[in-house]
């Protein structure tokens, strides 16, 4: 694996691509860096429409003290949306060349939903890269295996949304605006009032570019979840030895909620309940970010 980190000419956003090598082929990540200071990295939770732009709001809370990194996964956001086969594999190798490629220091890693897992796995694996560890509203269960369906048709669906048309026209039923607001309504945003018609649209968006439809199958289908098992969740942060956030939405869906409450118990674990649900890092950034500043203080 190789690796490289090419700056974009985009002093207002201060935008980056990293050049990212994967089995003989080349993909362009896209990321974003705010404020001066010790390196804290944030990952966007995987979903339809994941994007930096959910934690834009963390980001500028934390650059008054730290120099804070916000990167669109492959696959979503303004990152390469190359048509592959999307596994925890190669979302792990991505994470690790990335911060082995980008600071030659440890790093504070923060991770929303899905990310969680991986930035635990890096932890364990590159414990040197990592100092201290925040997971807000960390899941690691996609959304068809929570329903509990069956691993072959779950693979059946993910190939089907694969397909040319028949796969297009499904994607596209489930990123309609009309669904994606009944999504939020239903389990990311307390809050309907702030789902206006420019949010939504902004969203869609999201969903409509080329490519779009590959990476957010694998998610939903369950086929990127970095770990299996509520065991295997357990026992990995039992093993780290950094200091771990838990940023929990009282809110959350009943699955949800009790996975992250499992993690809670842990010895070592530090743990705040806040008002919100999956969509928590987004809806209410500043209170999360300020979460934050307390225990990296």
């Amino acid at each position: 694996m190789t690796a490289n980190s090419v700056k974009i000419s985009n002093p207002i956003d201060n935008l980056h691509q990293f050049s990212w090598t994967y089995r003989q082929q080349s993909f362009r990540l896209t990321y974003e860096t705010f404020g001066q200071g010790n390196p804290l990295l944030l990952l966007p939770a995987f979903s339809t429409v994941s994007s930096r732009s959910e934690l834009t709001q963390i980001a500028r809370s934390l650059s008054s003290e730290y120099e804070v990194t916000v990167l669109d996964w492959l696959g979503f956001g303004d990152s390469e949306r190359p048509n592959l086969d999307y596994t925890p594999s190669l979302y792990q190798q991505l994470l690790t060349d990335f911060v082995s490629n980008c600071w030659q220091q440890p790093i504070i890693l923060v991770a929303a939903g899905h990310a969680s897992g991986y930035a635990l796995k890096l932890a364990q694996s590159h414990a040197h890269l990592i100092s201290k560890i925040v997971l807000i509203a960390p899941t690691w269960c996609g959304p068809l295996r929570v329903m509990g369906i069956q691993s072959n048709i779950r693979k059946a669906l993910k190939n089907l949304v694969r397909l040319p048309l028949i796969g297009q026209f499904l994607y596209y039923l489930n990123t309609t605006p009309s669904f994606l607001r009944f999504m939020y309504r239903r389990h990311v945003y307390i809050d309907s009032g702030k789902l206006t018609a420019d949010f939504i649209r902004q969203k869609h968006q999201i969903t409509q570019r080329q490519g779009s439809r590959f990476a957010p199958v694998a998610f939903v289908t369950g086929e990127i979840d970095p770990l299996e098992t509520r065991t295997e969740v357990l026992s990995l942060v039992t093993s780290l030895s950094q200091p771990i956030l838990t940023i929990i939405p009282q809110q959350s869906p009943p699955y949800s909620q009790a996975e992250m409450e499992a993690i809670a118990q842990l010895p070592k674990i530090t743990t705040v309940r806040l008002y919100g649900t999956l969509g928590i890092s987004e809806e209410f950034g500043n209170e999360v970010a300020q979460e934050i500043k307390n225990f990296l203080s």
